[in-house]
């Protein structure tokens, strides 16, 4: 168990966990807040909860320059810092929406498949003339058989998607090597 334990207190893994689970939990608040406001909480608006990621992702490797590394970062420090982030976050963000589903108010998620169908619906046309009827077909009965389950692995593969770009950026940002060994 020490060695476990051992294993998790690196500053490498430990740092970007508990900004994780401080991401994961502030997302799951702007959900509740959306929930509050009567505005759909799985709706499209819910992807704005992306720039707490980049927030706390560019605390997270800032604080780690500053303090782990005295004010250097190598590139795959930052991008690692990120990644682990990223992941942990939305995994808890998916989890909390998931147990609220659950527990607290079915209804968001049956709000949230009608909106799907209205979506797809309105959008049948485009879709029928560059996919054709079938591919329309396939979709309308992937809406029609969506489960709570669907939610944790579509966060993660939303914000696993999102964060290419930014980690790559907050992490060449935030980059600073020590070169004297190369004079």
């Amino acid at each position: 168990m020490k060695q476990i334990i051992a294993y998790f207190n690196q500053p490498l893994l430990k740092l970007p966990l508990l900004f994780g689970l401080l991401t994961g939990v502030l997302c799951f608040v702007y959900f509740l807040a959306l929930y509050a406001v009567d505005v759909p909480p799985l709706g499209n608006i819910r992807s704005l909860d992306f720039g707490i990621h980049i927030i706390l992702m560019i605390a997270a490797v800032w604080y780690y320059r500053r303090t782990v590394g005295n004010g250097l970062l190598h590139l795959w420090e930052g991008i690692s810092i990120c990644y682990v982030l990223n992941t942990v976050a939305a995994l808890v963000t998916g989890w909390l929406i998931y147990l609220f589903i659950a527990f607290v108010d079915p209804g968001v998620f049956t709000e949230y498949v009608a909106n799907s169908k209205k979506l797809l619906l309105e959008g049948k046309p485009q879709i029928v003339e560059k996919l054709g009827q079938a591919t329309f077909d396939e979709q309308w009965k992937q809406v029609n058989s969506m489960e709570p389950g669907v939610l944790l692995p579509d966060e993660l593969t939303k914000k696993t998607i999102l964060a290419v770009l930014p980690v790559l950026i907050i992490s060449l940002i935030f980059r600073k090597q020590d070169y004297s060994v190369l004079r």
